[in-house]
């Protein structure tokens, strides 16, 4: 055809081309969201729930037991990715990922559980409202606040303010009003029906146990592997047949347990259990090696035996609950 260039066609087509590679690229690995956006926010790859946590076989209680997950959430509202200073990769590492699929064998048998869905970016449950870095909130003072603790300086606060060997997690401050609201919302009303499923099985059963699941990343081999951690606040959060119960179970079991060391709990056992009334609380670090895949980010073939482990040590935990009072009663 007269006074048609093929060649120059040809050369704008293949500019054109490689514009929309070069653009799909880096739209997949730019390294604001590390190729993983989409799994954190998309709620139609995970199971997605409206209400901030959900209760399971709590209206007809059935044991002395209640399973707590509070870092389970793992679907990420855009206000945290849109404030983000760092990769968004990152903050797998403030989820016990999968950890609710832990407690799935027990509810499934009727144990009492209470799911977290809100992710740990946006409200650690496992912190006091007050444990909270004022440098990352406008509108309030250092002298509202108590003395931080070390996990606050540590930037593992009740909304974490950065992580080791990554940074400052916020791009910019958050509004005083809008912290307050998640408090109100969402970290008040978790630990307020913990206490208040816990009151109803001591009146129903005489006594009753909080068990608080969590994840760990893998721990130093040097002294050899560690597959859980049960932690009783150094014998201040439970009886000791409870700890040495868990820990003789766990070992029978074939599982690698440890007392206390790393993790030997934090906030919600101190809020939860009173001895004294025989409300006791134990915190279970699982390591993710042993129920993820090998990058430790989707669930692995061993998971439904460990969730299997987790509800026989909950059946175990409420029969000494229930032999304690039982005895009591002859």
């Amino acid at each position: 055809m007269p006074g048609f260039d093929y060649r120059r066609k040809s050369l704008n087509i293949l500019v054109l081309l490689t514009l929309f590679l070069g653009y799909s690229i880096w739209n997949e690995w730019n390294p604001m969201t590390d190729g993983i956006t989409e799994s954190l926010t998309d709620p139609r790859l995970h199971e997605f729930h409206e209400e901030p946590f959900s209760s399971y076989n709590v209206d007809d209680i059935q044991f002395p037991l209640l399973i707590s997950v509070p870092h389970a959430g793992r679907v990420y509202p855009k206000e945290i990715l849109d404030n983000l200073a760092v990769p968004a990769s990152h903050l797998l590492r403030l989820e016990d990922r999968y950890a609710d699929r832990l407690a799935s064998a027990a509810i499934t048998r009727g144990f009492a559980a209470i799911i977290a869905h809100k992710p740990r970016a946006w409200v650690d449950l496992n912190r006091g409202r007050s444990e909270i870095d004022a440098d990352i909130v406008d509108g309030l003072s250092r002298s509202q606040l108590p003395m931080p603790s070390r996990k606050v300086r540590g930037g593992l606060g009740v909304v974490p303010s950065r992580l080791h060997g990554i940074g400052h997690l916020w791009r910019r401050k958050w509004q005083w009003d809008d912290i307050n609201g998640r408090m109100d919302s969402y970290h008040e009303p978790y630990h307020r029906s913990i206490t208040e499923i816990l009151d109803r099985m001591r009146l129903k059963f005489g006594g009753a146990i909080l068990l608080d699941l969590h994840s760990m990343p893998p721990l130093d081999q040097e002294q050899g592997r560690v597959d859980v951690v049960i932690g009783d606040l150094f014998g201040r959060s439970a009886g000791s047949r409870y700890s040495e119960l868990s820990m003789s179970f766990l070992q029978q079991s074939g599982i690698n347990a440890r007392l206390n060391h790393p993790y030997s709990g934090g906030y919600i056992l101190d809020r939860h259990s009173e001895v004294e009334r025989d409300v006791h609380a134990l915190q279970l670090e699982v390591d993710r090696q042993c129920y993820l895949d090998e990058a430790l980010r989707e669930p692995g073939s061993q998971l439904p035996m460990l969730s299997e482990h987790v509800a026989n040590l909950a059946a175990k935990l409420a029969d000494q609950i229930g032999s304690q009072f039982l005895l009591a009663a002859e």
